[in-house]
Protein backbone atom coordinates (compact mmCIF):
# COMPACT_ATOMS: atom_id res chain seq x y z
CA UNK A 1 0.00 0.00 0.00
CA UNK A 2 1.56 3.26 -1.00
CA UNK A 3 2.38 5.81 1.83
CA UNK A 4 2.17 8.64 -0.94
CA UNK A 5 -0.22 11.43 0.02
CA UNK A 6 -3.24 12.21 -2.24
CA UNK A 7 -2.82 14.55 -4.37
CA UNK A 8 -4.11 17.79 -3.89
CA UNK A 9 -7.50 19.35 -5.72
CA UNK A 10 -6.24 22.27 -7.83
CA UNK A 11 -7.99 25.37 -6.56
CA UNK A 12 -10.48 26.38 -8.93
CA UNK A 13 -10.14 29.52 -11.15
CA UNK A 14 -11.74 32.63 -9.21
CA UNK A 15 -14.07 34.41 -11.82
CA UNK A 16 -14.52 38.23 -12.06
CA UNK A 17 -17.38 39.92 -10.50
CA UNK A 18 -20.09 41.25 -12.84
CA UNK A 19 -19.66 44.90 -14.08
CA UNK A 20 -23.25 45.18 -15.32
CA UNK A 21 -26.47 43.85 -13.33
CA UNK A 22 -29.26 43.78 -15.31
CA UNK A 23 -32.72 43.79 -14.24
CA UNK A 24 -35.97 41.63 -16.20
CA UNK A 25 -39.74 41.64 -16.29
CA UNK A 26 -40.68 39.04 -18.32
CA UNK A 27 -44.14 37.92 -19.06
CA UNK A 28 -46.03 34.18 -18.95
CA UNK A 29 -48.77 34.04 -21.69
CA UNK A 30 -51.49 31.74 -23.08
CA UNK A 31 -49.99 27.97 -22.88
CA UNK A 32 -46.41 28.98 -21.56
CA UNK A 33 -48.21 29.42 -18.44
CA UNK A 34 -47.83 25.57 -17.54
CA UNK A 35 -44.64 26.03 -17.66
CA UNK A 36 -42.50 25.24 -14.47
CA UNK A 37 -40.27 27.53 -13.10
CA UNK A 38 -37.43 24.74 -13.78
CA UNK A 39 -38.19 24.31 -17.36
CA UNK A 40 -38.32 28.07 -17.94
CA UNK A 41 -34.58 28.80 -15.99
CA UNK A 42 -33.46 26.30 -18.95
CA UNK A 43 -35.76 27.58 -21.75
CA UNK A 44 -34.20 30.92 -20.07
CA UNK A 45 -29.93 29.70 -20.08
CA UNK A 46 -30.86 28.52 -23.69
CA UNK A 47 -32.05 31.76 -24.92
CA UNK A 48 -29.04 33.62 -22.91
CA UNK A 49 -27.02 31.62 -25.13
CA UNK A 50 -28.29 31.89 -28.15
CA UNK A 51 -28.60 35.66 -28.24
CA UNK A 52 -25.03 35.68 -26.95
CA UNK A 53 -25.27 37.87 -23.81
CA UNK A 54 -22.18 38.17 -21.87
CA UNK A 55 -23.12 36.70 -18.62
CA UNK A 56 -20.52 36.40 -15.55
CA UNK A 57 -20.34 33.10 -13.93
CA UNK A 58 -20.06 32.14 -10.38
CA UNK A 59 -16.54 30.65 -9.48
CA UNK A 60 -16.16 27.25 -7.96
CA UNK A 61 -15.63 24.21 -9.21
CA UNK A 62 -19.26 24.15 -11.40
CA UNK A 63 -19.62 27.98 -13.23
CA UNK A 64 -22.60 29.22 -13.82
CA UNK A 65 -24.29 31.90 -15.08
CA UNK A 66 -25.41 34.65 -12.64
CA UNK A 67 -29.22 34.32 -12.64
CA UNK A 68 -31.20 35.34 -9.48
CA UNK A 69 -34.89 34.56 -9.96
CA UNK A 70 -37.32 36.62 -7.70
CA UNK A 71 -40.74 35.99 -6.64
CA UNK A 72 -42.06 33.06 -9.39
CA UNK A 73 -45.48 32.40 -10.25
CA UNK A 74 -46.86 29.11 -9.30
CA UNK A 75 -47.04 26.75 -12.36
CA UNK A 76 -50.63 26.95 -14.18
CA UNK A 77 -50.59 30.27 -13.57
CA UNK A 78 -50.48 33.33 -15.85
CA UNK A 79 -48.19 36.48 -15.42
CA UNK A 80 -47.49 40.04 -16.75
CA UNK A 81 -45.04 40.56 -13.68
CA UNK A 82 -42.24 37.96 -13.37
CA UNK A 83 -38.76 39.46 -12.52
CA UNK A 84 -35.32 38.34 -12.68
CA UNK A 85 -31.46 39.61 -12.30
CA UNK A 86 -28.57 38.47 -14.40
CA UNK A 87 -24.75 39.44 -14.42
CA UNK A 88 -22.76 40.58 -17.07
CA UNK A 89 -19.01 40.61 -17.81
CA UNK A 90 -19.49 43.44 -20.17
CA UNK A 91 -21.82 46.75 -20.56
CA UNK A 92 -24.13 46.14 -23.47
CA UNK A 93 -27.54 48.48 -24.08
CA UNK A 94 -30.38 46.61 -22.09
CA UNK A 95 -32.73 47.27 -24.94
CA UNK A 96 -30.53 45.66 -27.11
CA UNK A 97 -30.40 42.24 -24.26
CA UNK A 98 -34.07 42.58 -23.86
CA UNK A 99 -34.79 42.56 -27.95
CA UNK A 100 -32.32 39.94 -28.76
CA UNK A 101 -33.51 37.80 -25.62
CA UNK A 102 -37.18 38.48 -26.81
CA UNK A 103 -36.47 36.59 -29.98
CA UNK A 104 -34.62 33.92 -28.40
CA UNK A 105 -37.67 32.80 -25.86
CA UNK A 106 -40.69 30.62 -27.23
CA UNK A 107 -44.11 32.80 -27.87
CA UNK A 108 -45.74 33.11 -24.36
CA UNK A 109 -42.40 33.99 -22.48
CA UNK A 110 -42.33 37.45 -23.21
CA UNK A 111 -39.39 39.79 -21.90
CA UNK A 112 -41.10 43.01 -21.25
CA UNK A 113 -38.59 45.19 -20.17
CA UNK A 114 -34.65 45.55 -19.10
CA UNK A 115 -33.19 48.03 -16.88
CA UNK A 116 -29.97 48.46 -15.38
CA UNK A 117 -29.72 47.87 -11.63
CA UNK A 118 -29.22 50.70 -9.20
CA UNK A 119 -28.40 47.73 -6.51
CA UNK A 120 -29.99 46.54 -3.24
CA UNK A 121 -32.26 43.42 -3.69
CA UNK A 122 -34.71 43.03 -6.24
CA UNK A 123 -36.52 39.99 -4.02
CA UNK A 124 -36.87 42.79 -0.78
CA UNK A 125 -38.91 44.79 -3.05
CA UNK A 126 -41.70 41.98 -3.69
CA UNK A 127 -44.02 42.75 -0.94
CA UNK A 128 -46.81 41.52 -2.28
CA UNK A 129 -48.99 40.89 -5.76
CA UNK A 130 -52.30 41.77 -7.92
CA UNK A 131 -53.69 38.67 -9.41
CA UNK A 132 -57.29 38.33 -11.74
CA UNK A 133 -59.04 35.21 -11.24
CA UNK A 134 -61.97 33.63 -13.51
CA UNK A 135 -63.89 31.23 -12.54
CA UNK A 136 -66.96 29.75 -14.44
CA UNK A 137 -70.04 28.91 -12.90
CA UNK A 138 -70.73 31.28 -10.58
CA UNK A 139 -72.39 34.46 -11.16
CA UNK A 140 -70.69 37.68 -9.65
CA UNK A 141 -73.31 38.51 -7.06
CA UNK A 142 -73.09 35.15 -5.66
CA UNK A 143 -68.91 35.47 -5.89
CA UNK A 144 -69.62 39.05 -4.33
CA UNK A 145 -71.63 37.96 -0.92
CA UNK A 146 -68.98 34.78 -0.99
CA UNK A 147 -66.25 37.89 -0.58
CA UNK A 148 -68.18 39.68 1.92
CA UNK A 149 -67.92 36.92 4.03
CA UNK A 150 -64.60 35.79 3.76
CA UNK A 151 -63.20 39.45 4.14
CA UNK A 152 -65.60 39.44 7.10
CA UNK A 153 -63.71 36.30 8.90
CA UNK A 154 -60.51 36.81 10.65
CA UNK A 155 -58.69 33.53 9.95
CA UNK A 156 -59.10 31.02 7.16
CA UNK A 157 -56.71 28.25 7.47
CA UNK A 158 -55.94 26.27 4.48
CA UNK A 159 -54.32 23.02 3.83
CA UNK A 160 -51.54 22.83 0.69
CA UNK A 161 -48.60 20.26 -0.01
CA UNK A 162 -45.26 22.03 -0.29
CA UNK A 163 -41.73 20.58 -0.17
CA UNK A 164 -41.99 20.52 3.30
CA UNK A 165 -44.82 18.40 3.19
CA UNK A 166 -48.28 19.25 3.87
CA UNK A 167 -48.31 22.69 5.47
CA UNK A 168 -51.40 24.64 7.16
CA UNK A 169 -51.74 27.97 7.32
CA UNK A 170 -54.09 31.13 7.30
CA UNK A 171 -54.89 32.34 4.04
CA UNK A 172 -57.16 35.16 4.98
CA UNK A 173 -53.80 37.21 6.59
CA UNK A 174 -52.14 37.52 3.29
CA UNK A 175 -55.52 38.93 1.65
CA UNK A 176 -55.20 42.77 1.35
CA UNK A 177 -58.32 43.49 -0.74
CA UNK A 178 -60.78 41.46 -2.99
CA UNK A 179 -62.87 42.41 -5.20
CA UNK A 180 -65.62 40.47 -7.46
CA UNK A 181 -67.16 41.81 -10.95
CA UNK A 182 -68.74 39.97 -13.99
CA UNK A 183 -66.69 39.31 -16.87
CA UNK A 184 -69.46 39.45 -19.27
CA UNK A 185 -72.89 37.32 -20.06
CA UNK A 186 -70.70 33.63 -20.24
CA UNK A 187 -67.66 32.45 -20.73
CA UNK A 188 -66.38 30.74 -24.08
CA UNK A 189 -68.42 27.47 -23.59
CA UNK A 190 -71.76 29.13 -22.50
CA UNK A 191 -71.40 29.22 -18.78
CA UNK A 192 -71.78 31.91 -16.28
CA UNK A 193 -68.71 33.68 -15.89
CA UNK A 194 -66.94 36.25 -12.66
CA UNK A 195 -63.86 37.68 -12.13
CA UNK A 196 -62.18 37.76 -8.67
CA UNK A 197 -59.00 40.62 -8.06
CA UNK A 198 -57.08 40.25 -4.88
CA UNK A 199 -54.19 41.68 -3.56
CA UNK A 200 -52.08 39.13 -1.77
CA UNK A 201 -49.01 40.32 1.10
CA UNK A 202 -46.36 37.82 0.19
CA UNK A 203 -44.63 35.49 2.86
CA UNK A 204 -44.15 32.00 4.23
CA UNK A 205 -45.75 30.17 2.58
CA UNK A 206 -46.86 32.42 0.06
CA UNK A 207 -50.63 32.97 -0.53
CA UNK A 208 -51.34 31.59 -4.29
CA UNK A 209 -54.95 32.34 -5.83
CA UNK A 210 -55.28 28.75 -5.08
CA UNK A 211 -55.54 28.96 -1.83
CA UNK A 212 -57.76 32.17 -1.89
CA UNK A 213 -60.48 29.63 -3.74
CA UNK A 214 -59.81 27.03 -1.33
CA UNK A 215 -60.49 29.80 1.75
CA UNK A 216 -63.51 30.75 -0.25
CA UNK A 217 -64.94 27.74 -0.79
CA UNK A 218 -64.56 26.49 2.93
CA UNK A 219 -66.28 29.72 3.82
CA UNK A 220 -69.09 29.87 1.74
CA UNK A 221 -69.02 26.23 -0.51
CA UNK A 222 -68.82 28.50 -3.23
CA UNK A 223 -66.39 26.67 -5.85
CA UNK A 224 -64.97 27.81 -8.29
CA UNK A 225 -63.90 24.54 -10.18
CA UNK A 226 -60.96 23.13 -12.16
CA UNK A 227 -61.49 25.56 -14.98
CA UNK A 228 -60.44 28.87 -12.91
CA UNK A 229 -57.48 30.46 -14.41
CA UNK A 230 -55.14 32.77 -12.15
CA UNK A 231 -53.38 35.85 -13.82
CA UNK A 232 -50.89 38.01 -12.05
CA UNK A 233 -50.88 41.40 -12.83
CA UNK A 234 -48.35 43.06 -10.82
CA UNK A 235 -46.02 42.33 -8.75
CA UNK A 236 -43.54 44.70 -6.33
CA UNK A 237 -43.43 46.91 -2.71
CA UNK A 238 -46.94 47.48 -0.89
CA UNK A 239 -48.55 50.85 -0.02
CA UNK A 240 -49.72 48.73 3.51
CA UNK A 241 -51.92 52.34 3.59
CA UNK A 242 -53.58 52.17 0.36
CA UNK A 243 -53.53 48.64 -0.28
CA UNK A 244 -51.77 49.16 -3.21
CA UNK A 245 -48.55 47.48 -5.12
CA UNK A 246 -46.09 49.38 -6.74
CA UNK A 247 -43.54 49.03 -9.68
CA UNK A 248 -40.17 47.26 -8.47
CA UNK A 249 -38.19 48.68 -11.00
CA UNK A 250 -39.11 52.36 -10.79
CA UNK A 251 -36.00 53.15 -8.10
CA UNK A 252 -33.64 51.43 -11.38
CA UNK A 253 -35.39 53.43 -13.65
CA UNK A 254 -34.79 56.42 -11.55
CA UNK A 255 -31.26 55.98 -11.03
CA UNK A 256 -30.52 55.49 -14.75
CA UNK A 257 -31.98 58.81 -15.47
Amino acid sequence: MSDKPAPKRSQPEQQAPPVLRLRIRYAKRGRLRFTSHRDFSRAFERALSRARVPMAYSSGFNPHPRISYAGASPTGAASEAEYLEIGLAEIVDPEVVRRELDASLPDGLDLLEVVPSAGGSLADRLEASVWEITVTGVDATTLASGVERLLATDEVPVERMTKKGLRRFDARASIMSLEARACGESSGDGRTCAILTVVLRHGTPSVRPDDVLAALRDITGISAGPAALAQRLAQGPLDPRSGTVGDPLSPDRDAAG
